[in-house]
């Protein structure tokens, strides 16, 4: 469904209902601006699947209107997307000088980095389209360089907000700009969209400052090596790992390829402040005293192949965790990670580690950057919108975000919760939500995009839950009869020599079926297979409550 003349359209093709793959889309007319283009990493569900992205279907129809993507920070769920999107749209990207360094880390590794428009911009640039001005201000975040955004409508201001809090005491005074944003809010402020990661949790964010005194205290108490996890886009985090290591006179090791990159950047742009000389690689770790040493490294939500896991396994090559090694998660888990993690902190207590870890206050050792209760209705009271639209959460997130909205002055009515595909359209003043466009999940599986749908899914959960039964059949192609006695392969469904029993039966199942095949089915090797998928799968199911697929495999002679 495309844009309907001279109104302003807000929609969002992924970060309703869902935290990940946030991609927004503002239309007026024959203009259309995106705001980011992230990933989400899939749940044990999606057996195979890589990665997450969001379906630019309605994109692809109206990429003649794209003006711009506009990127509000680096984190994976706001840029993670841009490479396997530019590779179907090729559009201009604007975002900031450390956000577009990450975003340039992916498009080499794609090969797309020569054939993209990159525009540096900060919280002082205007960008003017035909109908859509685009302005920006400053928010405080978890990583550094992080933008809200303004955009000036025909139809009056629309605010993102990006993801943010506010921290009065923030890491490299990177102050949220309250003093513009009570301006734009003065100004007046048509439609309001905000994040709601945190809208459950009551009071105001606690400040990044606390955490760098923790860390530091860790680091002193400590006898031997530090081993430090947190996300690799976590700057400040980094430059507190490292101001503690200069004052406890350790050493410092980066672990995992993403804490390698995004520290290059960091350090290349000015980000962080590392003294020359003070890195070391990971095979001289071990030529200097353990307490002379310390880690930073990837894999704090629990990830598998990340470096923290790797290590507390004993399986990260010429790299050991010790007893008596301190080991700090200096990040909360995400929701759906708690499991992974809990398994990586045993593992470090049965290596003789002392383990630092749990979110907040538990530990000192995390802060959100995500705005508390408090945060969100503060940014509410500055912006004064006459509408609004909670994004960047699940339903429950999005529901108390419109319940804090209210609260501070948003009319009832006026707070809209939204799905992704789901079109606001304005015009006149006058709210519509009255029509969607395409939108939904796209799946990423090696270099494979999109090509894995459901009934892909469907056959793998099979797969992994019952396992599979091939069926061998030497049949004669003049008369379709079974010239030897079938050949019946398990694999992940019985242990063939406890259950020769059961297969014989089967074996048995399969003859009886094909000799009393109606002559008509037995002209189509389609149709013998669909009869013995059906008699052998009824049979199975009624002997042991399970559902293996069955795979005949018809060989002609």
């Amino acid at each position: 469904m495309g844009a309907i003349e001279n109104t302003l359209s807000i929609f969002a093709l992924g970060g309703l209902n869902e935290i990940g793959k946030n991609m927004y889309c503002i239309q007026y007319g024959e203009e259309i601006v995106i705001i980011d283009c992230g990933n989400k990493f899939p749940d044990e569900s999606l057996l195979g699947i890589d990665l997450i992205i969001a379906d630019v279907g309605y994109l692809l129809e109206n990429q003649d209107k794209i003006k711009a993507l506009i990127v509000t920070h680096g984190h994976e769920d706001h840029i993670g997307g841009i490479p396997f999107f530019l590779k179907k749209i090729n559009v201009p990207i604007y975002a900031t000088r450390f956000t577009l360094g990450l975003i340039e880390l992916k498009l080499k590794e794609h090969k797309l980095l020569r054939e993209t428009e990159l525009f540096e911009v900060n919280a002082n640039s205007n960008i003017n389209f035909d109908k859509i001005d685009v302005n920006f201000f400053k928010v405080t975040h978890s990583i550094p360089d992080c933008l809200g955004v303004v955009f000036d409508t025909p139809e009056g201001k629309i605010v993102h907000t990006g993801d943010f809090k506010f921290d009065l005491t923030p890491a490299r005074n990177e102050h949220s700009d309250i003093h513009k944003m009570a301006e734009i809010g003065k100004e007046g402020v048509l439609l309001l969209l905000s994040e709601s990661t945190n809208a459950e949790r009551p009071g105001s964010t606690p400040s990044e400052q606390m955490v760098g005194e923790h860390v530091k205290q860790a680091f002193i108490k400590a006898d031997r090596k530090v081993i430090l996890s947190t996300f690799a886009s976590n700057i400040s985090r980094v430059q507190q790992t490292v101001d503690a290591a200069i004052e406890t006179g350790r050493k410092l090791a980066l672990l995992g390829r993403s804490m390698v990159n995004v520290v290059g950047v960091a350090i290349e742009r000015g980000y962080l402040d590392v003294p020359e000389g003070m890195i070391i690689e990971p095979n001289q770790i071990n030529e200097f005293p353990p307490e002379k040493v310390a880690i930073l490294c990837t894999g704090s939500q629990g990830e598998v192949m990340a470096a923290l896991s790797r290590l507390s396994t004993g399986d990260y090559i010429g790299v050991e965790i010790l007893a008596g090694d301190t080991v700090i998660l200096a990040a909360g888990p995400i929701p759906g990670n708690e499991k992974n993690v809990t398994r990586i902190v045993d593992n470090l207590f049965a290596l003789g580690a002392n383990v630092i870890y749990g979110s907040g206050s538990s530990s000192g050792m995390h802060v959100s950057g995500h705005g508390y209760q408090e945060d969100l209705k503060l940014m509410l009271t500055l912006m004064k919108p006459k509408y609004f639209i909670p994004i960047h959460g699940e339903y429950r997130m999005l529901h108390h975000h419109r319940l804090l909205a209210e609260a501070v002055g948003v009319a009832e009515g006026n707070s809209l919760i939204l799905k992704n595909g789901d079109v606001v359209d304005i015009k006149n003043g006058e709210v519509r939500h009255t029509r969607k466009i395409q939108a939904g999940n796209t799946y990423v599986d090696g270099i494979g995009v999109g090509d894995v749908g459901e009934i892909v899914l469907r056959d793998r959960r099979q797969l992994s839950e019952d396992g599979m039964l091939v069926i061998v059949l030497t049949m004669s192609k003049s008369d379709k009869k079974l010239v030897t006695e079938p050949d019946t392969i398990s694999r992940g469904f019985v242990y063939v020599k406890n259950s020769a029993a059961l297969l014989q039966d089967v074996n048995k199942l399969i003859v009886k079926t094909i000799n009393t095949l109606p002559d008509a089915d037995k002209k189509e090797w389609g149709m013998i297979k669909q009869h013995i998928k059906k008699a052998v799968g009824q049979h199975l199911f009624a002997q042991t409550k399970k559902k293996p697929m069955i795979l005949p495999i018809i060989i002609e002679v």
